[in-house]
C-alpha cells in the first residue's frame, strides 16, 4: 500500500496566509509529518510526500510522482481562506474530482465525518472540484481543507499543536479504515530476569 501526502503550496507561495501572518503551509506539512508518522504504525505501508521544504513542489511534478510511484492514496492537506481579511466562514470540507468517483467519495466522506467529529468544527460537507490534484491522479486521491485562516478562532486552532495532531490522526484513521490496513503488532519488551 503506497501512500502519497500532499501539503499544500510551499514556503514561499503568494498569498496563503492568514490576515495576521500564518503560511499555510506552515500548518499543511505539519499535519503531513504527524500523518506520516501514524501511518509508519501500520503494516506494509510505504509514505511518499509531494511537497519539499526546499522549494515550492508544481502541481505537474506532484502528481507526475504520484503517478510514477503507481501510488494507491493521494491526500492533499490544506487549510482554506475566504477573502484575505477577517470574517466568519468556517468549518471543514473534503474534496474529490467533479467526476465524483466512487473510491475517493467513500474516502472523502470518512475523512470529512472523522474530522468533524474530532475537531467539532462545521460539517461543510464533500464537495467536487476540478482541481490538478484531484484531477491528474491516477489513483483514489482527495483535497482536506482544515479549517479557515480567515477565521480568527480557526486560525488560532491552526496555529495549535494539538490541532494539527487531531487532524492528522482523523485523517489516518479514515485511510487506515478506508483501506482496510492493519497496525503493526505491538511487542512486549522482555521480561526482567529475576535473580
Amino acid at each position: 500500500m503506497k501512500i502519497m501526502l500532499d501539503a499544500g503550496h510551499g514556503y514561499s507561495t503568494e498569498g496563503k496566509r492568514s490576515p495576521d501572518g500564518l503560511r499555510e503551509y506552515e500548518f499543511n506539512r505539519a499535519v503531513a509529518n504527524y500523518a506520516r508518522d501514524l501511518l509508519q504504525d501500520y503494516e506494509n505501508v510505504a509514505i511518499y510526500f509531494a511537497h519539499s521544504d526546499q522549494k515550492d513542489v508544481p502541481l505537474q511534478e506532484r502528481t507526475d510522482k504520484a503517478n510514477k510511484l503507481k501510488v494507491d492514496c493521494y491526500a492533499a492537506i490544506h487549510a482554506n481562506a475566504n477573502g484575505n481579511n477577517w470574517n466568519d466562514a468556517g468549518g471543514i470540507e473534503t474534496y474529490v474530482h467533479i467526476s465524483k468517483p466512487l473510491e475517493a467519495t467513500k474516502l472523502a466522506k470518512k475523512i470529512q465525518h472523522n474530522l468533524v467529529v474530532s475537531t467539532g468544527l462545521r460539517d461543510r460537507g464533500v464537495k467536487t472540484a476540478d482541481f490538478h490534484v484531484l484531477r491528474e491522479t491516477n489513483m483514489t486521491a482527495v483535497l482536506i481543507e482544515c479549517g479557515f485562516m480567515t477565521n480568527r478562532q480557526e486560525a488560532k486552532l491552526l496555529r495549535s499543536d494539538t490541532y494539527r495532531k487531531t487532524c492528522a490522526k482523523a485523517i489516518v484513521k479514515s485511510i487506515a479504515d478506508h483501506f482496510d490496513l492493519k497496525k503493526k503488532p505491538i511487542h512486549p519488551p522482555p521480561a526482567a530476569k529475576g535473580f
